[in-house]
């Protein structure tokens, strides 16, 4: 990872747009702390839009409709989730500016939601801010099994579907490596988000009546999306 950076000036949503537009993104060291710090890794992780590889059970637990998908509904609740410590994870780096800021992103239409619920209850879910055709994953959370995968599976298809070329997740981990995702330079990255900040994305355009076979129809299509690979 690059060498994080104190964020010494005042940090406003257009200062963060500014920032994701340069490839890096804001993070704090726990939730406690009110300090900020500007993060650009040196291997980036990214998750192709093409072909993307959803497990054979994933795929069953989506046909079978399990969970309910909501964008943007519950912005507050996704990042009240995310925040959330739980097995495996005892801290967060979530603390009260980042919430601030992305709710500002939010109002503004620039941080979207993709939320999974169960019998009226969210469960699950992942936020994120879209630039260009650019999705700058931040995080996700699940209370139940999938919810969280299912979510991501859901983002991928909207982003297919709205002419997006790049979905960042910042790190790769062995919960995203399953679904394809990969790290590149920094080089390379700045090079794929160059392109996609000259176009526009439209992340409502899948229409919410799609099917779930029509989902994962559209993300196992192996069509480039026009970002270069290079």
């Amino acid at each position: 990872m690059g060498s994080p950076s104190n964020l010494s000036i005042e940090i406003t949503p257009q200062v963060l747009l500014k920032a994701y537009a340069c490839g890096i993104f804001p993070m704090a060291e726990s939730a406690e702390d009110t300090t900020l710090y500007w993060i650009e890794p040196e291997r980036r992780g990214i998750l192709a839009l093409e072909g993307l590889h959803v497990p054979r059970r994933l795929a069953r637990v989506i046909k079978q409709g399990k969970f309910e998908v909501r964008v943007d509904s519950d912005y507050y609740g996704v990042i009240e989730g995310c925040a959330s410590s739980r097995a495996g994870r005892r801290t967060t780096w979530i603390n009260r500016r980042i919430r601030e800021l992305y709710a500002d992103l939010f109002d503004m239409g620039y941080c979207h939601t993709v939320e999974t619920w169960r019998d009226g209850k969210l469960v699950g879910g992942l936020y994120g801010v879209a630039l260009g055709r650019s999705f700058f994953g931040e995080s996700m959370f699940s209370y139940e099994t999938d919810a969280s995968k299912v979510a991501l599976v859901y983002l991928a298809a909207r982003l297919r579907y709205g002419d997006f070329c790049l979905l960042d997740t910042q790190f790769v981990t062995e919960h995203l490596r399953q679904f394809g995702a990969q790290e590149i330079s920094r080089a390379a990255f700045h090079r794929r988000l160059e392109q996609a900040l000259q176009g526009f994305g439209a992340f409502d355009r899948l229409p919410a009546d799609m099917s779930a076979e029509g989902v994962l129809q559209l993300v196992s299509h192996t069509s480039k999306v026009g970002c270069s690979t290079a």
